[in-house]
């Protein structure tokens, strides 16, 4: 049982998005705006792992945040996918790339990009109306979103990319006798 829980950690560690997602934390927002939690596990997922299973992830991760959000008609499953093969293309020991901080700049970037796509879906729809006006304040909390993500990406991606290469290196052992 041991072994399969090792082997299975990161996946099981995806359960923690929607729940955090659910929670949503006051003591960590700045006016009422959370960090974007699921690129938090998308970036080392996806380091680790390659830009075709960050897809899949992406996919997947957009559509359990769409569900738990069942009354808007807007999606966040294109700026996951496209962060998801984008954070792919990343190397982890690639030159580069530089310091500790680089996951904070990156999930800043892909938190800016997810909260324009999905900003720019709300415009999209509300803009025969006549009143797309009324949402361009929301800007500020896409920008807050962005430095919050990138506050405190350092601190969870490295941890969490440390457990995903743990468990990848864990599923990928086999052992062979040496003689």
């Amino acid at each position: 049982m041991k072994r399969y829980f090792l082997k299975k950690l990161s996946l099981i560690s995806l359960i923690f998005i929607p729940i955090i997602f659910l929670w949503h934390p006051n003591w960590i927002g700045i006016i009422g705006t959370q960090p974007y939690w699921p690129l938090f596990w998308l970036l080392p997922w996806s380091m680790v792992f390659g830009s075709i299973n960050g897809l899949i992830l992406g996919l997947f991760l957009g559509l359990i945040l769409d569900s738990l959000t069942l009354g808007g008609s807007f999606t966040q499953i294109p700026g996951l996918i496209l962060c998801g093969v984008w954070f792919g293309r990343i190397k982890i020991n690639g030159p580069n790339l530089l310091g500790h901080f680089r996951y904070g700049l990156i999930c800043s970037f892909g938190s800016f990009l997810c909260g324009t796509l999905y900003f720019f879906q709300i415009l999209v729809k509300t803009f025969p109306d006549g009143n797309f006006l009324l949402y361009l304040p929301s800007v500020k909390n896409i920008l807050a979103e962005v430095f919050l993500t990138g506050f405190f990406a350092p601190l969870i991606c490295s941890k969490l990319l440390k457990l995903f290469k743990f468990s990848k290196d864990k599923s990928s052992i086999i052992n062979f006798p040496k003689y």
